[in-house]
């Protein structure tokens, strides 16, 4: 039996089929979920506008019953009117919520919740919306039974009419008077979105099945088939048999070129086999125009043969001796490889210097190798000498940069340390640990790196410090035990032929506290922008504070006796919100402390609802709605909480100055909303803050974290808010990039890796 994964993996044609066949079935699904969710919408849009149109028509049908206030014949308009088929229910409400006509007698003057679904569409906002477009008055009501039903809740407003009639009048700055609310069926418009799903999912399986079939026949034939014929034919030339005459190689496709092709190769590789046979005499020759420096000596050291390389350097005399040649001497070397190959047969090497002809000094690396007889004896020996003049010199040079990288280590700014990777001894540091950290070089070679830490160590375990590479805000200590913060960059390296671990630190004790200032500064200017908000905020309780003592002055006054229960109410209101009025001048008052960089485990959704709590009235006052998206259960991260805070605050405030210059823009009939949304996934948290401003221009992307870089007016914007916030995010092991909205306006993402739990 045919293994499907190897005949998938062997087989071209297979992954052919394949590849084609689901590129088909993925292009003619895509193609069948579009169409259906294409006509879904259609189907949905006109049984809409269908239904709104008769809401229209009942509405106006009514006026002149509603202007007489004739209320049997509007009972009987609406109950004529749903005796069609499709329509299940209609309700006349007015302002409060009674339902004053409907088709079921038992539902008339009964009194709605205003939160019930029908109701809320409009009362969802405070005051209640006067004024809806068609989808945001319709509703879709699924009771679980399979029929869908479409609610369509329509205002009655008050026209000029209703306010100077003589039968109900109602005053002119009222504009609602009540609702309208129609249910009809969906039933037939769902039986024919279920017919026309199961026709496009049929046609779609039909074309499937028979562009398939017509594809796989295709590649048989002209593909696999072909390839077979081929993949024989080269077995063949593989074999040794050149001049094979390739099948269907006059074919003009790419396989007919491929089979050409193959015959040609196996007609080339015959011709090279012969030319290869002539060629073995010519690299004998070639032998003698080596680069390097060969000579057949005998036992007595004279030149037996030599290549034209070393006639070259050295011009040599017939039957010269080797020494004489090479080095100009009068005698052997007292230390010859040649010599010791003659005595023990095996081969040798060693170094040599001496003088090129034109009288340049020179070095070579020579080896030496036995030529023996039939017998085993020794009668000559291979001389093979590399020159090494270049490296030599090399060597020097190297000599020479030692010397200069000594120089160059021992003058770098920052201290430079060479640890012994386990224990963490230093083993040498540069002249700079002197002037940073007090401590003379001796002072700290042999001992343990950790002895700058203190007593603090690094959480306790050197383990940290070998598995980190980068290290930033370590507090170190000098020889006098004043603190200070240092970056440390650690990497493996060599010295002298040992592994080690190279650390580089930093001090950014003046740039954290520079840091830490800038940051300080960027609150302050926070809670400026939050002043207003802020005292919104306190008015209420304030509000609540000031009406309670003017009832009890009231009374006092009057002489009246107040009841224990309203005394006990009045005291647990104002008690309720003095703790209000405190909580928010408190965490203004902890938003607005120094506080140092401490990673905690934090749960980054509360950060997001605290900065909320503290901008929410702003918002609020701007008509800007804020969309909560937040994931459930998510993993806590590494951060300082407070900090993290001031970023999203940030974010906020710069949502809402994006949506207020786009009203400015493009006027005020724009969505104002900010959408908080968090996530998790692959071990990352991530939080995003979009609004539906006026965006970011691609050109200005790339800067938006740089310091002092502002899209706002002169005046409006520091320019610090997104480049602290960057540096905040980078703290706690973030990352925050900023993209467009897909409803207009810029997102701001923000990943974190989570921490593990246990």
């Amino acid at each position: 039996m045919v293994n499907p994964a190897s005949w998938f993996r062997k087989s071209l044609a297979a992954r052919l089929i394949l590849a084609v066949g689901f590129t088909l079935l993925v292009s003619i699904s895509a193609w069948a979920y579009f169409n259906i969710r294409y006509q879904k919408q259609r189907m949905m849009d006109t049984t809409m506008a269908a239904t709104d149109r008769l809401v229209d028509t009942i509405r106006l049908g009514t006026n002149y019953a509603m202007l007489l206030n004739s209320r049997d014949e509007i009972h009987q308009i609406v109950r004529n009117v749903a005796r069609q088929e499709s329509i299940e229910n209609v309700r006349i409400y007015n302002k409060s919520g009674e339902i004053k006509f409907s088709n079921f007698p038992e539902e008339v003057d009964q009194r709605t919740n205003i939160k019930d679904e029908a109701c809320y569409i409009c009362h969802r906002t405070e005051p209640p919306a006067d004024s809806l477009d068609l989808r945001e008055r319709i509703r879709i009501i699924d009771n679980g039974d399979g029929d869908r039903r479409l609610g369509i809740i329509t205002p009655i407003y008050n026209e000029p009419s209703c306010a100077m009639g003589d039968c109900h009048v109602h005053p002119g700055d009222k504009k609602v008077l009540g609702a309208l609310d129609l249910v009809v069926t969906l039933a037939q418009a769902d039986h024919e979105i279920l017919l026309f799903e199961r026709g496009t999912v049929g046609l779609a399986v039909f074309l499937f099945l028979v562009t398939s079939t017509i594809i796989f026949l295709v590649v048989l034939r002209f593909v696999n088939h072909p390839i077979k014929r081929l993949i024989a034919d080269t077995h063949a030339i593989a074999r040794g048999d050149y001049d094979t005459r390739v099948k269907f190689q006059r074919q003009e496709d790419e396989l007919g070129q491929l089979a050409a092709a193959v015959h040609r190769m196996g007609m080339r590789i015959g011709e090279h086999q012969a030319a290869l046979e002539d060629k073995r005499d010519e690299y004998q020759r070639l032998f003698n125009m080596v680069p390097c420096l060969i000579t057949v000596n005998d036992a007595n050291y004279r030149l037996i043969a030599f290549n034209r390389e070393f006639e070259r350097t050295f011009a040599p005399e017939p039957g010269d001796y080797c020494y004489r040649a090479y080095k100009g001497r009068t005698e052997r070397c007292r230390v010859c490889p040649v010599e010791l190959t003659f005595q023990d047969g095996l081969p040798h090497e060693s170094e040599e210097h001496g003088v090129n002809k034109d009288g340049s000094p020179a070095y070579w690396l020579v080896k030496t190798s036995p030529v023996k007889d039939a017998e085993g004896n020794v009668v000559a020996a291979y001389e093979v000498s590399l020159d090494i003049t270049e490296r030599r010199k090399l060597e020097e040079q190297l000599r020479q940069s030692e010397q200069n990288y000594h120089a160059i280590f021992h003058n770098i700014p920052n201290p430079v340390f060479v640890l012994e990777p386990e224990s963490l001894e230093v083993l040498t540091c540069n002249q700079s640990v002197q002037t940073v950290y007090g401590y003379a070089r001796h002072e700290l070679i042999g001992h343990s790196f950790m002895k700058l830490f203190g007593h603090d160590g690094i959480n306790g375990d050197p383990d940290v410090l070998r598995a980190s590479s980068l290290m930033n805000h370590v507090r170190q200590y000098t020889k006098e035990g004043i603190p200070l913060y240092a970056r440390i960059r650690l990497a493996e390296s060599v010295y002298t032929g040992d592994r080690v671990m190279l650390a580089i630190t930093s001090d950014v004790t003046k740039q954290l506290e520079a840091e830490k200032q800038l940051i300080q500064a960027s609150k302050m200017a926070t809670l400026g922008e939050m002043a207003t908000g802020v005292a919104h905020e306190l008015n209420q309780p304030l509000a609540v504070i000031k009406s309670a003592s003017n009832f009890f002055v009231r009374k006092i006054d009057n002489q009246e006796a107040i009841s224990e229960d309203v005394l006990h109410t009045m005291s647990l209101e104002i008690d309720r919100h003095v703790d209000r009025a405190t909580k928010i001048i408190n965490h203004m008052r902890e938003f607005g402390r120094k506080s140092d960089l401490v990673l905690i485990p934090v749960r980054i959704d509360d950060v997001m609802k605290k900065a909320f709590e503290m901008f929410s009235q702003q918002l609020k006052v701007r008509g800007i709605h804020v969309q909560w998206e937040l994931a459930e259960e998510l993993p806590d991260i590494s951060g300082d909480p407070d900090r993290l805070e001031q970023v999203f605050i940030n974010l906020l405030i710069n949502a809402r100055d994006a949506i207020e210059e786009r009203v400015q823009r493009d006027g005020r009939d724009i969505e104002k909303r900010i959408t908080m949304r968090s996530s998790t996934r692959d071990g990352e948290v991530t939080v995003e803050v979009c609004d539906t401003g006026a965006g970011i221009p691609e050109k200005m992307r790339d800067k938006l974290f740089e310091p002092f870089f502002t899209t706002k007016d002169v005046g409006k914007g520091t320019g610090l808010g997104l480049s602290i916030s960057y540096g905040i995010v980078k703290d706690c092991g973030g990352n925050i990039v900023a993209r467009s909205n897909e409803e207009g306006g810029a997102c701001f993402a923000i990943r974190f890796p989570a921490l593990e739990v246990g």
